[in-house]
């Protein structure tokens, strides 16, 4: 190895004085650097006695350099890595190879873990002449790697105890680890081997692409971290179909080469067909089994926009109105009614045919689209459908009286959008209903006579909101487990001159219009908060209070700034709000806003509820992109739960699918003990009804908060 050494001017020459100085400084300077390194120096003669040890060795283990010369350095080895250590020596000399191993050794605060690494020096025969090595101390490598097992080894515990499957490959050793719960899930034997091929050849064919493409990644040297996918397989030992959710991390190693691969394994069958039955609900009438309302809408949307694309192509919305319902219900019973429905329902599809969309909108209203129909055949196929509806039902030896009006619209001349187009329908069905029952009406411009109604529904609400008549009426929640007060819905009511308190329904027209929705938004909230800050006042201890929005409110920019200001100038903390939604205001008119407001509400600590759950269109994709708290699942399912199997079934899946997700549920319009009882033993944290309440003015609502108010009916 060439060494520098100090220059000297040109001309001038070295004495051997100078030269020796030099080689003295060079070897001091190499002697300080060894003796500066961290690891502890050392050296062996060829048949590996030791002959140096650096100064470091004293440092470490408190022990004399000269006791670790020749075989002295073995006393200071934890004696059970002696023999370990001596194999990999004597193997190390017998074959003039390096030597590289761990062992642990005494220091002044006890044994830490050392790795020796020597390698032999050869003269020019080839034979090993003296071998140099070190020590470096790798205790807390150690440590760490003990931890990482450890770690490791309550993660696949806590993952067996879970029910989750473990694929953990090591890429570096080629080994591939299944555990029992895995190999369990796939129907395959303790002593299968785990190949990529045996799991592959368990998926479904038309999977297969997916999980091939993720083991292919590991070839190719796919770097990313993270990946997820979900795959259907037979099992291997009955052939079962079962849905697999497969979450997967890479872990690379500094150098960038996927070191480990480590995949959980999760069976969600009976997950998905859960939520496949939530989502059936969500988009389908439970009654008629026909599409509802949200999902009408939706459908209406698309089938405008095909009209637009082929402008030969015809489309007409007709809007039903079942005649007479409330009186065969008062008669007959509901029973006989829903009967009624049913068959409404079913000779409408079949009258109309495939190719037309059935719709249940609620109550005795259905609605069809007909595509690609002139106005003419349209309206004949209507008539017909009308005609077919007349026949009598037979309903346990009762006869029932069907029949249905009709009014239609077509697009684009009698509006321009599926909204306005559903505006000019009912326009039409309304008129029907006045004049001419059992027929079909079309809509005719002098119709919009209507909007008049609508129009003074708006001036009530101005005046309302003007002149402070608005008053919350307080609904009571309670704790299903105890039948603990958990808090209030605060509901709309004003107060007329003469009627005294009237209902929202009276000015129904202005929550979907957004100056009149937004003032009486406002006055709700003033009156709440004063309610708050008076209770508060008193010594009470508060509860939550729901307020609903209207999707209107949505459109305004200042939503949360509105509300929060509200809270913050009574000094109301925001625990003490939660805002209830129904999925219209994703569907609406600023949708694409409605995500950022709620998830500032919900940092901000109001919660945040998704109103009557289950009868929308996309409840479940708004649970996945929205910060959603409370599920309060729709009074239509909890009204004949004890004897209705298939709306029993629906709050199971719905009450199942929150418990996963860690959201609350509060089961609306419970009037009976029994069906409390029966929501408290499928883990329904709260509830609301008339059993526990009926909605009341803020006196009776204070009343019950200072009695310390227990819904003894819940037991």
């Amino acid at each position: 190895m060439k060494h520098d050494v100090a220059w000297k001017p040109h001309g001038t020459s070295w004495s051997l004085l100078d030269a020796l100085a030099a080689v003295r400084q060079e070897a001091d300077h190499y002697r300080t650097s060894v003796e500066m390194a961290r690891h502890i120096s050392w050296s062996a003669d060829a048949s590996g006695a030791i002959r140096t040890v650096s100064a470091r060795w004293a440092e470490v283990t408190g022990i004399d350099v000269n006791k670790a010369l020749d075989n002295g350095w073995l006393d200071a080895i934890y004696p059970d890595d002696v023999e370990r250590t001596l194999c990999a020596w004597r193997l190390a000399l017998e074959t003039a190879s390096s030597i590289d191993v761990d062992y642990r050794l005494q220091t002044s605060s006890g044994y830490r873990w050392f790795r020796s690494c020597a390698s032999p020096h050869f003269n020019h025969d080839g034979e090993v002449l003296a071998w140099f090595g070190t020590l470096e101390d790798i205790d807390d490598r150690k440590r760490a790697q003990s931890a990482l097992l450890a770690s490791e080894e309550r993660f696949r515990l806590a993952a067996e105890a879970a029910g989750v499957g473990i694929w953990d490959y090591d890429a570096l050793l080629g080994r591939r680890l299944w555990s029992d719960v895995f190999r369990a899930m796939l129907g395959l034997a303790a002593d299968v081997p785990a190949e990529p091929a045996t799991a592959l050849a368990l998926v479904v064919p038309e999977d297969r692409p997916i999980l091939q493409k993720v083991v292919d990644s590991i070839s190719y040297g796919d770097t990313h971290p993270r990946f997820e996918l979900t795959v259907r397989i037979h099992r291997a030992n009955d052939g079962v179909l079962r849905w697999m959710q497969t979450s997967g991390w890479r872990v690379k190693a500094a150098n960038g080469r996927i070191e480990r691969i480590l995949v959980t394994v999760r069976d969600v069958t009976e997950q998905l067909t859960a939520e496949q039955r939530v989502r059936w609900a969500a988009e389908h009438d439970h009654l008629t089994k026909l599409i509802n309302r949200a999902a009408f809408n939706q459908l209406l949307q698309d089938a405008i926009e095909r009209a637009d694309r082929s402008e030969a192509a015809g489309l007409t919305l007709a809007l039903f109105d079942v005649d007479h319902l409330k009186e065969i219900n008062d008669t007959f019973g509901h029973d006989a009614g829903d009967m009624l429905l049913r068959a409404v329902a079913d000779r409408l599809v079949t009258a109309l045919g495939d190719d037309v969309v059935v719709a249940r909108l609620g109550g005795d209203e259905f609605a069809a689209i007909v595509e690609a129909s002139p106005n003419g055949l349209a309206e004949d196929r209507i008539r017909f459908a009308l005609h077919t509806l007349r026949q009598p039902v037979l309903a346990d030896s009762i006869t029932l009286e069907c029949q249905a009006t009709a009014g239609i619209a077509s697009y684009p001349q009698d509006g321009q959008s599926a909204r306005d187009l559903l505006k000019t329908a009912d326009l039409a069905l309304y008129a029907g209903k006045a004049s001419a029952r059992g027929e079909l009406s079309r809509f005719r411009p002098e119709m919009r006579a209507s909007m008049q109604r609508r129009t003074s529904m708006l001036s009530v609400a101005r005046m309302i909101a003007r002149d402070d008549r608005a008053v919350p009426f307080y609904q009571p929640k309670v704790r299903l487990s105890d039948g603990a007060l958990s808090g209030f819905e605060a509901l709309l009511r004003w107060r007329h001159e003469t009627l005294g308190i009237q209902g929202p329904e009276t000015i129904a027209a202005a929550f979907e219009d957004l100056t009149a929705a937004t003032s009486l938004g406002e006055r709700m909230l003033q009156r709440i908060c004063a309610d708050l800050t008076r209770w508060r006042d008193d010594g009470l201890t508060l509860t939550r209070v729901a307020l609903n929005l209207s999707p209107a409110e949505f459109r305004r920019e200042d939503l949360f700034d509105r509300i929060m200001g509200q809270l913050h100038s009574h000094s109301l903390p925001a625990k003490l709000l939660e805002l209830e939604v129904t999925e219209t205001v994703f569907l609406g008119r600023g949708a694409e806003s409605v995500g950022n407001t709620l998830a500032s509400f919900h940092n901000a600590g109001v919660t945040v509820a998704l109103d009557d759950f289950g009868t929308g269109y996309a409840s479940l994709k708004h649970l996945r992109e929205y910060p959603v708290d409370v599920i309060k699942i729709d009074r239509s399912f909890v009204a004949d739960l004890l004897t209705e199997p298939g709306d029993a079934a629906i709050v199971n899946a719905v009450l199942g699918l929150a418990n996963q997700l860690g959201i609350a549920v509060v089961a609306e319009g419970v009037e009976t003990a029994q069906q409390a009882a029966y929501l408290r033993t499928r883990n329904c944290s709260h509830a609301q009804g008339y059993l526990f309440g009926r909605p009341m003015p803020a006196n009776e609502a204070r009343e019950l908060l200072a009695a310390g108010f227990c819904a003894r009916a819940a037991d």
